[in-house]
């Protein structure tokens, strides 16, 4: 029998985490706080970056670009699925999935390069601190980033484009609260052969190979850090970079989760659950984890609301 084409498919349904109507005012409360949470604490975190220029560093200026990332890898999940707890429909159209996967794999990937980017900065910091400012000048950093974009856009562009050629059947329920790349593909009924080895070579040099960059710079800065003589100067050099791998520690292994939870059987409800942390809890967590403790920001953000130091 001919597999029917990808374009008479219209629309997919989301099932979400839970069909009980009694737990859906719960739900809807608690990711819209989350949400709000998410934005307004990144967009402070932008504010307070872009409004002092005693922030306009490498440093604030690659973090500025993370919270900017985080407010629209959030939104491009969580306000599909508000709109769909509030109106009691799990449908999203054929159209819409293709667009969230296409802005959910870009601003992940984005995520990524970021957190690699951030951690060459310290790098440089602590182990060329006297050539920091000439190696990270601004024509650097903003290549960085414009590199981190292209690439992230490139590949998701190339995964939207494999998930195009695909055929699906009768079977369009996503056990999931967005349209998630994984779950989308296991709905074909055509060949995806060629779109997990995309998949798979894609994990191994955009996820792979930015995480052993994290890896080698911390190596290169625990080095450092053991060199110096002085008990001061090594919590003074640490706390530089304690912020940033807490971040990267969420990340990956919140990241990892998933992956662990999607491998095993029997295993959609729990994948969804574990992507709430990547997906919603990470963005959340991340302007907390770099703020609180952050006399910088904090002061950033007194002068932003009461005008004067």
């Amino acid at each position: 029998m001919e597999l029917e084409n990808d374009t008479q498919i219209s629309e997919f349904l989301l099932l979400g985490f839970s069909e009980k109507p009694e737990l859906q005012p719960f739900l809807f409360g608690l990711f819209l706080s989350m949400y709000l949470i998410t934005v307004c604490g990144n967009l402070l975190l932008i504010l307070a970056v872009s409004s002092d220029p005693h922030l306009h560093t490498p440093m604030y200026f690659f973090l500025a670009n993370l919270s900017f990332a985080d407010i629209c890898f959030t939104t491009t999940t969580i306000p599909k699925m508000l709109v769909n707890i509030q109106t009691q429909r799990k449908v999203i159209t054929y159209d819409s999935c293709i667009m969230q996967i296409y802005f959910f794999t870009l601003f992940i990937g984005l995520d990524n390069f970021l957190l690699t980017v951030m951690a060459y900065d310290r790098f440089v910091a602590i182990c060329h601190p006297l050539h920091y400012m000439v190696i990270m000048n601004p024509r650097l950093c903003g290549l960085l980033v414009l590199v981190s974009w292209i690439i992230s856009a490139l590949h998701s562009l190339l995964e939207n484009l494999m998930v195009l050629r695909l055929s699906f059947c009768t079977v369009l329920e996503i056990p999931h609260f967005f349209c998630e790349l994984n779950q989308i593909i296991q709905l074909a009924c055509s060949d995806t052969f060629f779109n997990d080895v995309v998949i798979y070579f894609a994990t191994v040099l955009l996820v792979g190979c930015p995480l052993a960059g994290i890896l080698y710079s911390y190596f290169k800065i625990v080095s450092s850090i053991h060199g110096i003589s002085s008990a001061e100067g090594k919590y003074k050099a640490f706390s530089t970079c304690a912020s940033h791998l807490s971040v990267v520690s969420l990340f990956y292994c919140t990241g990892l989760g998933v992956y662990l939870s999607s491998a095993a059987p029997q295993s959609s409800h729990a994948s969804a659950v574990a992507s709430v942390m990547y997906t919603v809890v990470t963005p959340m967590l991340n302007p907390f984890i770099y703020s609180l403790r952050n006399k910088d920001i904090m002061g950033a953000l007194h002068i932003f609301f009461r005008g004067k130091p």
